[in-house]
């Protein structure tokens, strides 16, 4: 079997898992329905009616920017075998510090928004690099001190708002919100280039631009991941630290690298929100990107692409939820679909790793029957 064909075989299996999880999810969702006395086929064929429409379109792609911004995330640890579970500490903290900062200077457009993205993703690296300081220097697991990072965080950022970064509001407005971003500080949507190449969208609707900037980070995370020496060592730490321990490769300048980019990252997934919608920070804001993006990136096999593919698929069913309740079905059904998702991908990973396992001992031993004579030790 030639390297195609091996290549091949091992992205089907990988496919594999996501594929089970989804129709598990589906298939399990179809009973519920059933037996609560609602007809399946009627409940998801609205949810796709309503989720093709124009208007559903633009609003699934503005929901899964910061979905895919978390998945990111998360992926940048578990490529390296860490669980960086405090991304939704990191993202809330840095989004309200990053629109206070962004209200309280003023700077030409550019560079105005760059300087709220490099707030953001300071903020974010900086709550990551304490979690790995702590497990590089005192051994404190990493899942430990990030989850405990998110009250830390979250209840910090509460304070922050409420008693420092507030505006005053007028008489009858009772909404806790930073000062509003000068229009320089806005990134701006995508809805003038769409127009030029002759596409309308629905009156209200708004592509929030913010999506080139998760692409892009799609884009490095690929290129730093598995075209960059330090992604090399990245992954061969995650499979054996100990091997690349002896090849020279220092694990913990590794893990405190890993966590400072993780957290980075992490620390840009509110921006689209502050950005390109509301302008400023609210007590509205949406909470839980960070723990959705883990399963998103389980879902998507750390893979940028896969995760893309996870972000799309979950602000799909969130979008498309909403027509259920016309429909006399509890939209529910869509969170009991998603965490169905998450819990069958963690057992079909195990399921992927053994096929890939068993198909890579099969390789080795066909590599060494159809090895020359004397070059069997070679080819094993």
């Amino acid at each position: 079997m030639n390297v195609w064909s091996r290549r091949l075989r091992r992205f089907a299996i990988g496919l594999l898992g996501p594929v089970v999880a989804i129709g598990f999810a589906l298939a399990l969702s179809a009973v519920i329905l059933k037996i609560s006395g609602h007809d399946p086929w009627q409940a998801f064929r609205a949810m796709y009616d309503y989720g093709k429409t124009r208007a559903s379109i633009i609003s699934m792609l503005n929901r899964s920017i910061p979905y895919y911004i978390t998945g990111l995330a998360v992926a940048i640890g578990f490529k390296m075998n860490l669980f960086n579970i405090g991304v939704e500490g990191q993202y809330r903290l840095a989004a309200v510090i990053a629109a206070w900062a962004g209200a309280a200077v003023k700077f030409p457009a550019p560079i105005h928004v760059l300087f709220i993205i490099a707030v953001a993703a300071a903020v974010g690296a900086s709550l990551g690099g304490i979690t790995a300081i702590l497990k590089v220097t005192r051994n404190v697991h990493e899942v430990i001190t990030s989850i405990m990072l998110n009250t830390i965080s979250t209840g910090l950022a509460a304070y922050l708002l409420a008693a420092h970064f507030a505006q005053k509001n007028k008489p009858g407005d009772l909404i806790i919100k930073t000062k509003e971003i000068p229009e320089s500080g806005w990134f701006p949507s995508l809805n003038g280039l769409l127009s030029r190449i002759g596409i309308e969208l629905p009156i209200g609707s708004n592509l929030q631009g913010f999506i080139v900037v998760a692409v892009l980070l799609g884009v490095a995370y690929y290129f730093l991941v598995w075209r960059t020496r330090f992604g090399y060592d990245l992954r061969a730490s995650g499979i054996n630290p100990f091997a690349a321990e002896a090849s020279g490769v220092d694990p913990n300048r590794m893990v405190v690298t890993t966590l400072l980019l993780s957290g980075g990252v992490a620390g840009l997934a509110g921006l689209s929100q502050v950005l390109g919608f509301f302008h400023r920070y609210t007590i509205d804001f949406p909470t839980g990107l960070g723990f959705t993006g883990i399963g998103i990136a389980l879902l998507g096999r750390n893979h940028p692409v896969g995760i893309a593919f996870g972000s799309l698929l979950f602000a799909f069913l969130e979008r498309s939820a909403q027509v259920l309740d016309l429909e006399g079905v509890p939209k529910e059904i869509v969170v009991i679909m998603q965490g169905v998702m998450i819990l069958s991908i963690v057992i079909a990973y195990e399921v992927v790793h053994r096929l890939v396992e068993i198909q890579e001992r099969k390789a080795v031993v066909e590599a060494t029957h159809e090895a020359p004579p004397g070059m069997e030790v070679a080819a094993a």
